[in-house]
């Protein structure tokens, strides 16, 4: 049965509303294992229209997104690969390959570096890849680049004249495009590991010389028979991030 908001008293259509939208939010997680069912271009083209509704400053929406499916999907992870494999073996490589940003802070400290290591192994951990198995945590870092198998990956670029103000408002328009997803029984990974292949990935999707890649994102149905899947993120209580001011 569907919910028409017009028919519904005032409070239980605002709370329908609140549960339908705090459902999308809360079932989002970062999913590291995809199906190979395709997403129609037009449930795409939905959530993308939705997702131009984030603000931004003055209403300069400044995002541009680049939707790469079949062949374009399949050459890009292609030499990604390529290039991800030849730095491990000529670590001098990686001298080619550098963000246009700052993602990580050059300094870790604590809460951040003991939230940071607590992913990663924990992750690691349910996959039982050791802190020394360096083949099997190559081999992981590079299913980024293969965008875990979804069917469809997306790249989001900025023209480079923009402040960086303007990246307060992409992560808005980014979380935009992952609830809409999961409103639409849908799951995503949205991926900075691709930055530093910027090199590759702008040429090959046309972008111009003027724009910079903001970041990666994997798209599709999740694979609920992988147990990478069942790794759930934990969130610190409100309380411990919020000061009330009386």
């Amino acid at each position: 049965m569907s919910l028409n908001p017009q028919s519904l008293p005032a409070a239980v259509s605002a709370d329908a509303q609140a549960q339908a939208v705090d459902a999308a939010i809360t079932s989002r997680m970062s999913a590291r294992a995809f199906t190979p069912q395709p997403v129609p271009r037009e449930v795409l083209t939905a959530i993308l229209d939705v997702a131009s509704r984030a603000p931004s400053g003055t209403n300069t929406q400044p995002w541009k997104v680049y939707v790469l499916q079949g062949r374009s999907r399949d050459d890009l992870v292609a030499k990604v690969c390529a290039a991800h494999d030849a730095v491990r073996a000529d670590p001098s490589l990686a001298a080619q390959y550098r963000e246009a940003y700052d993602y990580y802070p050059d300094k870790w400290v604590s809460p951040y570096i003991d939230r940071r290591r607590e992913n990663g192994w924990g992750l690691y951990g349910l996959l039982g890849i050791g802190k020394t198995d360096k083949d099997r945590m190559h081999e992981q870092h590079q299913r980024n680049f293969r965008f875990f198998d979804a069917p469809v990956g997306l790249m989001f670029t900025l023209d480079k004249v923009m402040g960086r103000g303007s990246l307060v408002d992409y992560g808005m328009f980014l979380q935009n495009i992952m609830v809409a997803a999961r409103a639409r029984g849908l799951h995503t990974c949205p991926q900075a590991a691709w930055n530093g292949f910027a090199n590759i990935i702008l040429p090959h999707v046309g972008a111009g010389p003027d724009e910079m890649l903001v970041c990666g994102m994997a798209l599709g149905h999740a694979d609920a028979t992988d147990v990478v899947n069942t790794f759930h993120t934990p969130r610190v209580p409100a309380s411990e991030f919020t000061t009330w001011l009386d």
